[in-house]
């Protein structure tokens, strides 16, 4: 995995999602002095069947600021689309733009984009979208034609993204020694407190689940625990 790199955006659709892929690898990044951003494209109201989208809106924000604290990020901005129902638009493509042309990152983080997670079970609306989109805005962020009115806004086309990284891919490519960093993934989902207390099954034993990925994409790296990507060079 390329490691020349200062400044990463990440780009995820719910509070979570980066936990439950990318934590490790982010907090041996920022341990390494590394700035990184996170960009939630919804603060997950849908995403707990017992509490009011209006309240668990406020929780979930809350909990994925301290989550980020704890793997070294200071940063975490929200775009407010709803939960559960994002779609592939020309908007939402925009304002991801925006937010890379006001960040500048080499490096890309978003959701899968693919149809299945690995080992075939089937992804969700929102993490394709997002990560498509995700996609798709790089190259408009590069592009000084494409929304010209972020020209207006002040936003110069940035075309310094050199790799987009895709956590939970069933087509991974490269990957991240996060044996040190571990402990600091584990901590960062059980941030996610209120989240994890409506799960039911394996995801919520933040544990025992990121370990059994670790050590998959371990095994592949030829280390102990490892995050994996799949990597596109743009």
């Amino acid at each position: 995995m390329p490691s020349d790199f200062t400044r990463a955006l990440a780009v995820v659709a719910h509070p979570d999602d980066l936990e439950y892929g990318a934590a490790g690898a982010i907090a041996r990044w920022t341990a390494e002095g590394k700035e990184i951003t996170y960009l939630l494209l919804t603060r997950g109201e849908a995403g707990i069947d017992s509490m009011d989208p209006a309240e668990a809106a406020v929780v979930r924000e809350r909990e994925q600021r301290e989550s980020a604290a704890i793997v070294g990020v200071g940063e975490v901005e929200f775009l407010d689309y709803p939960d559960g129902v994002l779609e592939p638009s020309l908007r939402l493509r925009r304002d991801i733009a925006a937010a890379i042309r006001r960040h500048r990152p080499e490096l890309v983080i978003t959701n899968n984009h693919r149809e299945t997670w690995p080992g075939g079970a089937l992804n969700m609306a929102d993490h394709r979208v997002a990560g498509q989109a995700t996609i798709d805005a790089v190259r408009d962020a590069a592009n000084r034609w494409v929304f010209r009115e972020l020209l207006d806004e002040g936003l110069e086309k940035w075309d310094g993204v050199r790799w987009v990284a895709v956590p939970g891919s069933p087509q991974p490519t490269h990957a991240v020694d996060i044996t040190d960093s571990f402990s600091a993934s584990v901590a960062s989902l059980r941030a996610h407190a209120a989240y994890l207390a409506a799960l039911e099954g394996e995801m919520a034993d933040p544990e025992p689940f990121l370990r059994g990925m670790a050590e998959q994409a371990g095994k592949q790296l030829g280390c102990p625990l490892a995050c994996s990507f799949e990597l596109l060079a743009m």
